[in-house]
Formats: C-alpha cells, sequence, structure tokens
C-alpha cells in the first residue's frame, strides 16, 4: 500500500489501491495484459469508500452539512459502509435507506459504526431505496444533508481525481482498455473521463447485468432502471452486458486460481474485461475489485460475553 505509514485518521487510508495482474486469468487471451485495480483493499472494504469521502468533504466545503445535520443517502450496501465509516471518523451522523435483502453482513457492518438503518421494500430494490429517502427529505429538509450519490458529481470526481489517476501511474501508456460495472455510474464515468484526457485511444467500457432480474448486486440493468444523472453513456465507447451466471462463475475463478476473494460485481468486471482481452489479442485491459467477497457472507452474530 502506498498510504503514508502514519495517519491521522482512517479517511486518509481512502485511495492509493494497488493493482493486481491477473495472471491465470489472461491465459485465456494471450498477448493481453490484465489488471484489477484492488479497491476492496480501501478501509471500508470497497470502491465506494473514494465517492463517499469526496461527497462528505464537497458537503462540508459549501456548507450544506452544517448545524448538526444528518448525511442521509439511498445505497445496496457499500455506500452506506463508507458513508458509516468515514461518519464515524468526522464525526458526522448518519442515516440510510437500503433494501431490505440486502445482505445482512452489509446490514450489520454498517449498523455497527452508529448508522440509524430505514428499510424499503426488497422488491423495489435500490430504486425504491431513491424513492424512499427524497420522501424522507422532502418531509424533513433541515434535519438532512442529502448528498443524493446518483446525482452528484463529486462521485465521478472522486474517481477523476484518484482512480484514473493512479491506473495511469501504475500501467501509464500501456492501457488501452478500461472495463467497469455500472450501479451509480461514478467509477467508470469519472475514471474514464481521466483516462481519456490522458489518451482518446483508451477505450472505456461499461459492464450492466444482460438481465433486468439478476443476481449481480450493486448493478444496474440501466434500460429497466431509474437512470442516475452523472451516467453519460455517451462518453462510453461501449456498454457489456453480462449474465449473473458468468459474474458468478468468475468470481469462483478468482479465488481458485489468482486467491482473490471479491464479490459478484468483481466477477462481472473480469468476465467482461477477459472477453474484451480475448478479442483485442493485444493490449492492456483494466477493470475494478469493487469489493470483498466476505461481505455476502451471513455473518455470526457479535455478542458481549466472553468464557475463559
Amino acid at each position: 500500500m502506498r498510504f503514508p505509514k502514519k495517519l491521522e485518521s482512517i479517511v486518509d487510508a481512502v485511495g492509493r489501491t494497488p493493482m493486481l495482474r491477473l495472471k491465470s486469468i489472461e491465459r485465456d487471451a494471450p498477448g493481453v495484459e490484465l489488471y484489477c485495480k484492488l479497491e476492496l483493499l480501501n478501509p471500508g472494504g470497497s470502491v465506494k469508500d473514494r465517492p463517499a469521502l469526496q461527497m462528505i468533504r464537497e458537503g462540508l466545503e459549501s456548507g450544506q452539512l452544517e448545524g448538526g445535520r444528518t448525511v442521509i443517502d439511498a445505497t445496496s450496501g457499500n455506500t452506506g459502509v463508507a458513508y458509516g465509516m468515514v461518519g464515524a471518523a468526522l464525526g458526522i451522523p448518519v442515516c440510510l435507506v437500503m433494501p431490505e435483502n440486502v445482505t445482512e453482513s452489509r446490514k450489520k457492518i454498517t449498523a455497527a459504526y452508529g448508522v440509524r438503518i430505514v428499510y424499503s421494500t426488497p422488491m423495489e430494490g435500490s430504486d425504491g431505496a431513491i424513492q424512499l429517502v427524497r420522501k424522507l427529505v422532502a418531509e424533513e429538509p433541515d434535519r438532512y444533508f442529502y448528498p443524493d450519490q446518483y446525482t452528484n458529481e463529486a462521485n465521478p470526481r472522486a474517481h477523476y481525481l484518484g482512480t484514473g489517476v493512479e491506473i495511469l501511474e501504475d500501467v501509464g501508456d500501456r492501457i488501452t482498455h478500461f472495463v467497469s460495472g455500472l450501479g451509480t455510474s461514478g467509477t467508470v464515468m469519472g475514471t474514464g473521463r481521466r483516462l481519456k484526457e490522458h489518451s482518446t485511444r483508451i477505450q472505456v467500457i461499461g459492464v450492466e447485468p444482460a438481465e433486468s432480474l439478476h443476481g449481480l448486486e450493486g448493478l444496474k440493468h440501466m434500460a429497466t432502471s431509474i437512470v442516475p444523472a452523472i451516467y453519460h453513456p455517451a462518453e462510453l465507447d461501449e456498454v457489456m452486458g453480462v449474465s449473473t451466471e458468468d459474474g458468478w462463475d468468475m468470481t469462483e475463478r478468482l479465488k481458485r486460481e489468482e486467491g482473490l476473494f471479491a464479490g459478484h460485481s468483481t466477477g462481472a468486471n473480469v468476465f467482461a474485461a477477459l472477453q474484451v482481452a480475448k478479442r483485442i489479442g493485444a493490449g492492456c485491459v483494466v477493470t475494478i475489485a469493487c469489493d470483498r467477497g466476505d461481505r455476502y457472507f451471513k455473518p455470526r452474530q457479535w455478542e458481549r460475553h466472553y468464557e475463559w
């Protein structure tokens, strides 16, 4: 890791994540380098640490987050954990709206930071959470600071200022393609802008579930979802659809062949990156390891009780 050995706050550990060359997976595409940026090594365990920190910082700088206001947002899990971590570190209260069917581990990890959780109906997914958080803010506008990760330009800006810069530092002009999933779309939009600024020859490819009903948690099927305002498909060279089965199968391959225990959105990213690598024949493809696989386990219940 490249952050300083002494940190003033846990938020100082966000970013500067390493890149892993997927040497086993890339054997399926001879002549192509395949890298995965390990965003799961952020202190909150996911790529969402970057935008959560950026949005809260900009809220503080603008004065919108003042007077004891509570940060509130809709999340399917990872951004919620990130908000909880940043809020705890900076002494800011956090309330989150998430679908009731997000994984138990995400619920418990988020709650462990002292976050207040409001659950939305599981059948409406992340869109239901968005609708509910808007209702809560409309009812008590003076109580909340609503960053709204789906419309806030600080979300992609976190990746423009961080992720994209770091990728260029690590692989430089060797990179030919960047592949990343579409949830809020902040990662692919912000990183893609920085990479395109470096060279318009770099291809930026979004990844979405192939079906509207899918098991790739954290990703959006854009045609059947509330489309984030920060999503600008014209800036992408391509959008690839990945099936739940292909994403899950690649997650298993990553564990067995690379020792990388990541979540299913990472599996979808790597599957899509490998398809790109196979068709180009030569080049350097970079993708994102979004979060850790243990976030999808049902956790043990911790108790304040010990036996010696």
